[in-house]
């Protein structure tokens, strides 16, 4: 199964404008998706070391947003590593929907950089399986000093499947990505 699906079918399709027409029409003011917002969304993955993990507040049904450090699953996915003592471990349990934004501000005004949120579902990964495995080793090559907890019993690998996206590269150049979108850049270099 792709990380990069699209189970509510918001851009299906293949081919060279295959999602490019998820923003045309809307009057909103957001640009059709091209290859130039697939090259500034990859860019921003595969630069990508950290985020801030938005989650709900397992109990309260507040928003919650954390930093959490992370690494890209071999289709582009997310990984992530959580502790059983951070509050977004049991959020995440109790409801799997997240979000992570993604890109560093420069100097100057940091909404005139690029920056990326991506809309997912979080799903545990059991150590002991193939895919628990090598997001052990995808994430300890990015993170290497994570080598003297990630084994710990109350860490947890995640992966992050990836619904949707918002893109934004700076004032006025703004996308919403689909999975389809999401999924077009997935056998790019990360």
């Amino acid at each position: 199964m792709s990380g990069l699906s699209d189970p509510a079918g918001s851009g299906s399709g293949s081919g060279a404008g295959a999602g490019a027409n998820a923003n045309a029409g809307r009057g909103d003011g957001l640009r059709p998706v091209d290859d130039d917002a697939r090259a500034l969304a990859l860019r921003l993955l595969g630069q990508a070391r950290h985020g801030a993990l938005a989650v709900i507040e397992a109990g309260s049904g507040h928003p919650s947003a954390s930093r959490v450090a992370l690494a890209l699953d071999d289709d582009g996915s997310p990984l992530i590593l959580t502790s059983a003592l951070a509050a977004h471990t049991p959020a995440l349990a109790a409801d799997p929907r997240c979000a992570l934004l993604l890109g560093e501000p420069g100097s100057g005004d940091p909404l005139a950089h690029p920056r990326m949120t991506l809309q997912g579902v979080a799903r545990p990964l059991k150590r002991d399986s193939d895919e628990g495995r090598r997001a052990r080793e995808r994430y300890l090559r990015a993170h290497p000093k994570a080598a003297l907890y990630a084994d710990f019993g109350d860490f947890v690998f995640w992966r992050i499947e990836p619904l949707r996206a918002s893109l934004n590269g700076g004032f006025g150049r703004a996308w919403v990505l689909s999975a389809a979108d999401l999924a077009r850049i997935r056998g790019s270099p990360h």
